[in-house]
């Protein structure tokens, strides 16, 4: 009678194992995804100066510019962002629009060093008032802690070396914390 009831629980524990393994895994568990968002803000500065130029085509109203530059991040986000850039000038209508790939290499609110990818940004400006504004998706995560960041990013002038400065707002989230 013992081997009976012990055949009979492994058939019902074979059951329910291979009922339970054919079901879905939930990603939404609590402590799987849990997040946290927080307000950030900072500044930072575009060392335009020390652009590496890949080429430059004339188009009729203006330039298209192909380079690589770096930005250092202070406040909340602080590190660099290897900046690879498309830059679209119309000197008829005074306007510059950059778009392109960038990575940013840092912290963020104090977190352990992230790598994230971004090939959504844009900032445009005026080029007769000095005007400029942008933003800034950080959503592919490569490496360290899970976290996208959504900025707005405004010019503030530029600094003694002639390289544009600008003042960052906005959240980032933190997932599985």
């Amino acid at each position: 009678m013992t081997a009976r009831v012990s055949l009979q629980v492994l058939a019902v524990a074979a059951l329910l194992a291979s009922s339970a393994s054919s079901q879905p895994v939930s990603r939404d568990d609590e402590h799987h995804d849990a997040i946290k968002m927080v307000s950030v803000s900072g500044s930072g500065v575009d060392l335009l100066n020390a652009a590496v130029v890949h080429s430059e085509q004339a188009t009729s109203t203006g330039k298209i510019q192909h380079s690589t530059e770096i930005v250092n991040l202070t406040g909340d986000l602080t590190g660099k962002v290897l900046y690879h850039v498309t830059s679209t000038f119309d000197f008829v209508h005074n306007t510059l629009v950059n778009t392109g790939d960038q990575v940013y290499s840092g912290t963020v609110a104090g977190s352990a060093p992230v790598l994230i990818h971004d090939d959504q940004f844009r900032f445009e400006a005026n080029l007769a008032t000095g005007r400029e504004r942008g933003q800034v998706y950080l959503f592919d995560h490569i490496a360290g802690p899970k976290v996208r960041c959504k900025l707005d990013v405004v010019g503030t002038g530029l600094n003694a070396d002639g390289n544009p400065t600008f003042d960052y707002t906005g959240e980032c989230t933190f997932r599985g914390q």
